[in-house]
């Protein structure tokens, strides 16, 4: 509820403060003294866009401040979600500069203006002629009927149940997402594995292969080479071998006349041996080497596999090659079956399903069974408001989705003449017939639901005194349950009020403004005795004014 509003600036307003108690604030005044000016006032800090010839003093910054009791409204959640601190107690800033700078504060918290419209859109019903109103939102209008047919607790158990059916679907269709990525992994790794099962890595091959493929490749080179070697050391004219081992008999000759030629005998003698050997290997070397183009191709082609399995993986060695296919092989064995898991979580679905379906059949047999009563009490409400020839009636549709509230799709459909084909309500009913409309429904659900403070501007226009009395006793029923401020022309009305403003303009010198006071008991009579027959009233109406408060002649 709105418990106070202070405008500084603007229009012709120079700084006023309203406080607006519980139940019913009536506000009335002269024509053109600025009642309709509080309500853009108040519609700069529900969010309205700013104009600059809104300021009263060109020069000074416009501010609009709204304070609201805001526990009743399960807000908590909103204020988190925008990062704004909460209170009990809520203050709703707007501010216009002369550069035409607009700010817009919730608790001194900046918020954009969609923020802002959110949350007042909680906290302000606003009903203007011609304005749009919650009561075409069908999703209210099911409010309304599920207030009046007692679904409260129904339905929290099957939006409770529908919130575990929807958190299971989604859970459901990220299993079903994780198969399909689970199925795709697992080929692709099953893909990469089969050319490495294929390729049979040995740990060391690739080493001993590209020895192997360099000594075939080099096989004539090396036989040329060791044969020639072998010759020079063992055949032809002058074999080394052979000069050694003449060498060695001349040695041997002269060994006993000095005492070092033996070890140097010895010496040249394990030297002789040696190269003997070692021509021996150069000749075995020679004939094992033969060129063998079949096996360098079979080679080649081996190191070619590695290779490009190397290259596309990114790895140098076979060891790399086969550490990487241990932990594909891994990666396998840990991708867990999901079959099972969605197979039970889609049995569970089912029967989720089926529980919501069964309490949806009885929020609708409720629904329909209130319906009748609902649309009947607006009827006379509306004949009561000189309404008698209006038709209204609620139409329900089911549907086979399951929503947040059921399989009812509710709209409130209306004729306000006879002969008429009856509409949904947005589309055929005038502003005057909208504002009764909601009057009456709102009176018929108040206590059940938990309204935002209602404000109506001239709902009683072109109502005669009658039936502006049978409308201020609705209005004063309505506040009995929800802050209602009601901006009116009607006597009758206005003699409803817990608080009654009076708006007027006062001069000074060059400039005037708007003044709002809240009127004591007797002004309040004056008043509404001048709004029944002329300023200064008569005796007969002031009479009548304190009959209509209630008050003693």
């Amino acid at each position: 509820m709105i418990k106070k509003l202070t405008v500084r600036n603007y229009a012709i307003i120079e700084e006023l403060e309203i406080k607006f108690p519980n139940g019913l604030t009536i506000i009335t005044g002269e024509t053109g003294a600025g009642k309709s000016i509080l309500l853009g006032a108040l519609g700069l800090i529900m969010g309205d866009r700013a104009d600059l010839k809104a300021l009263y003093d060109e020069s000074e910054k416009c501010v609009i401040e709204g304070i609201f009791d805001v526990e009743a409204y399960d807000l908590k959640g909103f204020f988190e979600e925008n990062d704004l601190d909460y209170f009990q107690e809520c203050v709703i800033r707007r501010e216009l500069s002369p550069s035409g700078k607009s700010r817009a504060f919730v608790n001194d918290t900046p918020v954009t203006l969609d923020v802002l419209r959110q949350l007042t859109g909680s906290l302000v019903d606003l009903h203007e002629q011609f304005d749009t109103l919650d009561i075409h939102n069908v999703s209210f209008q099911l409010r309304m009927i599920d207030a009046l047919a007692g679904n409260k607790s129904l339905l929290g158990e099957y939006q409770t149940h529908y919130r575990r059916f929807t958190q299971d679907k989604r859970k459901l269709e990220k299993l079903r997402e994780q198969a399909e990525r689970s199925a795709q992994e697992t080929d692709f790794i099953n893909y990469q594995l089969a050319e490495f099962n294929k390729a049979d890595l040995v740990d060391g091959e690739q080493e001993r292969l590209e020895e192997e493929l360099q000594r075939l490749t080099h096989a004539e080179e090396i036989k040329r080479t060791l044969a020639a070697a072998f010759q020079h050391l063992t055949e032809g004219d002058m074999p080394l071998t052979g000069q050694l081992n003449d060498v060695l008999r001349q040695v041997a000759e002269v060994k006993k006349f000095h005492p070092d030629i033996p070890d140097l005998h010895r010496r040249l003698e394990s030297l002789a041996l040696e190269l003997e050997d070692l021509a021996g290997e150069f000749e075995k070397v020679a004939e094992d080497t033969e060129f063998d183009p079949e096996r360098i191709l079979e080679i080649q082609q081996r190191l070619d596999t590695v290779y490009r399995l190397q290259n596309k993986h990114r790895v140098t060695t076979v060891k790399e090659l086969l550490d990487l296919q241990d932990d594909l092989q891994q990666k396998l064995d840990a991708i867990g079956d999901l079959s099972s898991e969605i197979e039970k979580l889609e049995i569970g679905i089912l029967g989720q399903e089926k529980n919501l379906r069964s309490i949806a059949v009885q929020l609708a047999e409720r629904r329909r069974k209130a319906a009748p009563g609902f649309t009947k009490k607006v009827l006379d409400l509306l004949a009561q408001l000189a309404m008698p020839h209006t038709r209204f009636e609620v139409d329900f549709k089911t549907s086979e989705t399951l929503t947040p509230t059921g399989t009812d799709e509710v709209n409130f459909l209306f004729a306000a003449n006879p002969g008429s084909r009856m509409q949904h309500i947005k589309d055929v009913a005038s502003g005057g017939e909208m504002s009764r409309l909601t009057l009456v429904t709102k009176s018929l659900v108040a206590s059940a639901i938990p309204l935002p403070t209602l404000i109506f501007d001239e709902i009683d226009q072109g109502v005669s005194g009658d039936i502006s009395l049978k409308m201020g006793n609705i209005l004063r029923q309505l506040s009995n349950h929800h802050q209602v401020v009601v901006i009116t022309h009607s006597p009758q009305v206005a003699s409803k009020a817990d608080a009654h403003y009076f708006v007027y303009k006062k001069v000074t010198g060059n400039t005037t403004a708007t003044k709002v006071k809240l009127l004591e008991e007797e002004e309040r009579v004056r008043s509404i005795a001048v709004m029944l027959s002329t300023n200064p009233p008569s005796e007969a109406a002031l009479a009548n004014a304190r009959e209509l408060i209630g008050l003693a002649v």
